[in-house]
């Protein structure tokens, strides 16, 4: 898809440049007096817990933002693998697919070292990315994915839409409150904003509340959560451009690196003709911030152009700038309970994404961060909510991701050092760099954690069964479910087996089947799906509401190797009827088959089987052999009601 050949035009990329128009700014309408969820803050972690939590018709979610209506431009850019396999899950990766840049490949540049003064290309690789993931890494304008998840919350059950114009005044937590589930224990003040608005003061209270709004983060504040790290005193330029160039890479995501002048990042955008630019300035001052530069989207041009010497760089129009400081920082907390929590309680109140870390944007790793953060909070707030999981479920919420966080802001330190050729603050020493070596290299070591997909949250009773990790080898436990296809037994379609496990709150079994048909008497494959039917100790018995279709809580799905079998063959748990009619479930079973044999690609044991447990969000939770019956209901035990 080619866009902005005219002008840069945001809005849905569905629609032509010529009648593509921004969405008018929504009406003002009052905040209700009580709600389940208050989500403040409308960036990709907001949107991603809003559009989560519209699925569930019987939680009350309101989300404020302080702007006047959706993101246009600028920010983020980046959407990495596992970004794109969470849209999916929210049914809309498609669209992210089709309208993105795909990123296949880096370029890396360097002074020529016969003319020093001008830069030439050293060469091309493959990205390392690629093959992690059924998705590539794709780049598009921010605006449109959280259009894409705005629409989804809108289309949903619930009908979500934002409240935007308000800014938060105070925050208070009644801390007597907070052990007691069923309290709104959450007070929230707003004053409405905009040159349209009045002052009006509004109150809201909730049982929960989760800061989604960004590094200056109100909420965070409010709880009294520090954020911790420094700063590098680095100072860069970003801009997003429509250029004519004789640069020969443009259109390939390029590192170059000059002798004198510095170095830029080229990352080519969506639509064919955009590109953003992140162009070294200078270091700061102590104490000064990159908002105090006195420096123009002329002057960042400016040194682009003498960076990229001897090509030309003619910028005919800037769609977006902006001068940032290189810096990574992590709260001191992700909840409103104490540090280490002592006292076993209950979060009630949640910071996430640029809220709670802080770091330079330009490994694409801010929106690909704050993403999952709420996609791992979402599902267990939704399940406290319902009443279906203890709410000690909820501390397990700073326990994955404030690693995750760690994780990130050494990464991006590593990388804002070997991208810049100046050294940043305490580096006096460093020399300066003429060689891109060691960012490739760093890209290959850090490709899966880039990407998303080796994120892994470590042992817990949510991620458990590493004695039997050598059943599925491919599955490490803690990581999300890599999809692979296999062939569907009702009609012989292939399907990606990730793309079963969508946002909707509920848990997967998949039954990968032994060498024995599970026709025969005694197999492993039958007893197990006999077991989770009808024993008394099954989990899905025991916790799925009565009257519920029985794919309601968890939902079932088996893989067999043998290529003789008929969907009428199967037990009638593999093929449920389901809804108000009865009506039968096709698509839970499937096999192998040659050139998509799942067991190969992820390193199933064929002669044993297993079962593999994933979570409401898509990250495996335990592998169990197939007759591990007491241990699977006993793992369930541990945190459902």
């Amino acid at each position: 898809m080619q866009y902005h050949l005219n002008g840069f035009k945001p809005g849905n990329y569905e629609i032509p440049d010529a009648a593509r128009e921004p969405a008018p700014i929504p009406p003002i309408v009052d905040l209700p007096k009580e709600v389940d969820v208050l989500i403040v803050g409308c960036g990709p972690a907001g949107l991603a817990l809003a559009r989560q939590l519209s699925e569930f018709a019987d939680i009350k979610t309101c989300i404020v933002d302080q702007k006047d209506g959706p993101l246009l431009f600028g920010q983020a850019d980046g959407i990495s693998c596992r970004t794109m396999e969470i849209m999916e899950a929210f049914n809309c990766s498609e669209m992210m697919v089709k309208e993105c840049y795909q990123l296949r490949q880096n370029a890396f540049w360097e002074p020529d070292t016969e003319h020093p003064e001008n830069i030439k290309r050293t060469h091309r690789v493959r990205d390392a990315r690629l093959g992690l993931s059924e998705f590539v890494h794709g780049v598009v304008n921010q605006a449109r994915l959280h259009e894409l998840l705005l629409e989804g919350m809108e289309r949903s059950v619930t009908h979500l839409v934002p409240h935007y114009s308000r800014r938060l005044l105070e925050l208070d937590v009644d801390e007597s409150l907070t052990q007691d589930l069923s309290a709104h224990p959450i007070t929230a003040t707003f004053e409405r904003i905009g040159a349209s608005q009045s002052a009006k003061v509004e109150t809201i209270k909730a049982r929960y509340v989760v800061g989604c709004d960004g590094a200056r983060s109100a909420v965070r504040k409010n709880l009294g959560i520090q954020l911790e790290g420094d700063s590098a005193n680095k100072a860069w330029g970003v801009m997003d451009v429509l250029p004519v160039t004789d640069f020969p890479d443009i259109r390939v995501k390029s590192f170059v690196q000059s002798k004198e002048n510095g170095a830029v990042m080229i990352v080519p955008r969506e639509g064919g003709y955009l590109v953003r630019l992140y162009v070294e300035l200078d270091l700061l001052d102590k104490d000064q911030r990159a908002s105090q530069l006195d420096m123009t989207a002329d002057d960042i041009i400016a040194k682009a152009q003498l960076i990229m010497h001897p090509y030309t760089l003619d910028v005919k129009e800037v769609a977006w700038w902006s001068i940032y400081e290189v810096g990574q920082r992590v709260a001191d907390r992700f909840d409103d309970t104490p540090a280490g929590n002592p006292d076993n309680l209950i979060p009630r109140a949640f910071v996430a994404g640029d809220a709670c870390h802080t770091h330079s944007p330009k490994g694409g790793w801010g929106l690909n961060t704050s993403l999952p953060d709420t996609f791992n909070l979402g599902w267990k707030l939704a399940a406290v909510i319902q009443g279906k999981s203890h709410p000690k479920l909820l501390q397990t919420y700073e326990d994955e991701r404030r690693k995750v966080a760690f994780m990130l802001i050494n990464a991006d330190r590593e990388m804002s050092k070997l991208v810049a050729t100046r050294p940043t603050a305490n580096q006096d020493e460093q020399p300066t760099k003429k060689s891109t070596a060691d960012i490739e290299k760093f890209i290959a070591r850090q490709n899966g954690f880039i990407a998303g997909t080796s994120i892994g949250y470590d042992e817990s009773y949510l991620c458990t069964g590493h004695e039997h990790q050598g059943l599925a080898t491919g599955y490490p436990i803690g990581q999300r479910f890599h999809s692979a296809e296999a062939v569907r037994l009702a009609d012989g379609r292939p399907v990606h087996l990730g793309h079963l496990v969508k946002a909707d709150g509920r848990w997967r079994i998949f039954i990968f089947g032994d060498e024995q048909s599970p026709l025969e008497t005694n197999s492993k494959s039958g007893k197990l799906i006999d077991f989770l039917a009808n024993a008394a100790t099954s989990p899905v018995k025991k916790y799925t509401p009565e009257g519920a279709d029985i794919d309601a809580v968890i939902d079932t799905y088996a893989v067999f190797q043998q290529q003789d079998l008929g969907i009428e063959q199967m037990p009638d748990y593999l093929w449920p009827a389901k809804g108000k009619y009865g009506l039968r479930d096709y698509e839970k079973v499937f096999r192998t088959e040659e050139g998509m044999d799942i067991f190969e690609q992820r390193g199933i044991d064929r002669t044993n089987g297993c079962m593999v447990v994933v979570r409401p969000d898509q990250h495996i939770a335990t592998i169990l052999p197939l007759d591990a019956h007491e241990e699977l209901s006993a793992f369930f035990d541990e945190f459902m009601i």
